[in-house]
């Protein structure tokens, strides 16, 4: 695949998205400077909204877009070889039947790991050390003392075990916790203690202190935590979301949680962001909501174009990309 021709490369911005996420000229030409030999043999188209998308796919190689045309993909952009969302989840490009059969499509995959684990900590120590409870009965104006014990020796149960799943394995496991986790092959790496297939998934979680759902949503994926699984759990179990809500019955979480019948939660995730005032999830005891914020740095955007850099240097070479999304799993 090596070349002395420049390749066409076309990014594609949103303007109703958060800054973290926009693609500017400024970001990529932080991106250029820090990698000047390959950013030499790429030329760079810039767009806004879709305003000069249809001209860039005409001689476009390479594309990053979030959210990519998919009409007729392959007349629009006769040599489109390689597509790169910004994102680490595609839920919202499936089914990727619109996929020409000669493009390649490449998620973010790994740029939510240091974040992640972060974040996992401080929600499994919060659900440990009570905080959904204190901050309940703080805007309750109670005062209740809750003590708690140390969470070292305590079983994690992570369903998903990519790289959100080990970011939350890494976490767990700097808290010394035993971590069972649940993967689609029932197989996984270290830090896992134990690793079940989801067909086991209702024998292990009645052993679970804390659960936290890392999974992509997929067909097999939505409604995965359903009423009837959020029943399996003891009493004292907390919950952590940082993957996809519709995993989740939230509905039966809140009436868990109402009815005090699980310790607490922290959800990240939801059906409709920003969340809507109207929702009743913001009245919901011994549950923080965290507004997605989980596992994005302000630097995504640099990063991203970091590794899109070391991957567009795998391909003129020859070498296969990272990240490719499986057609038919969807991720």
């Amino acid at each position: 695949m090596k070349s002395k021709r420049q390749f066409h490369l076309h990014l594609e911005s949103f303007s109703n998205r958060p800054a973290l996420f926009k693609i500017t000229e400024q970001r990529w030409a932080a991106a250029a400077r820090r990698n000047p030999a390959l950013s030499k043999k790429i030329h760079v188209t810039i767009g806004w909204d879709g305003d000069t998308l249809n001209e860039a796919l005409k001689t476009a190689d390479f594309m990053i877009n979030s959210n990519p045309p998919r009409n007729e993909l392959g007349v629009l952009a006769p040599n489109l070889k390689w597509i790169q969302t910004t994102g680490a989840g595609i839920e919202s490009l499936l089914p990727l039947d619109w996929l020409p059969k000669k493009t390649v499509l490449t998620n973010n995959s790994g740029a939510h790991g240091a974040k992640a684990e972060d974040s996992c900590a401080m929600s499994l120590l919060m659900l440990n050390c009570r905080l959904p409870n204190v901050v309940t009965n703080q805007r309750n104006h109670a005062w209740q003392q809750i003590y708690s014990t140390p969470i070292a020796g305590k079983t994690v149960v992570i369903i998903g075990f990519g790289e959100l799943g080990k970011a939350a394995g890494r976490a767990a496991k700097k808290l010394g916790l035993h971590i069972i986790a649940i993967s689609r092959s029932g197989k996984a790496t270290a830090p896992a203690h134990a690793v079940y297939p989801v067909s086991r998934l209702d024998r292990v979680l009645p052993k679970a202190d804390f659960v936290i759902v890392t999974t992509p949503l997929t067909p097999l994926t939505k409604g995965l935590i359903s009423a009837q699984r959020l029943n399996l759990l003891p009493i004292h179990a907390g919950v952590i979301n940082i993957g996809r809500a519709p995993v989740v019955d939230y509905e039966a979480l809140c009436i868990k949680l109402n009815a005090g019948e699980l310790s607490g939660a922290v959800l990240d995730v939801y059906d409709q962001e920003p969340l809507p005032s109207s929702s009743p999830l913001w009245s919901v005891p011994n549950l923080v909501i965290l507004p997605h914020i989980s596992c994005d740095d302000p630097r995504y955007i640099d990063q991203l174009f970091d590794r899109w850099f070391i991957n567009f240097e795998r391909y003129i070479t020859g070498k296969p990309l990272r990240n490719i999304v499986d057609r038919k799993l969807g991720y």
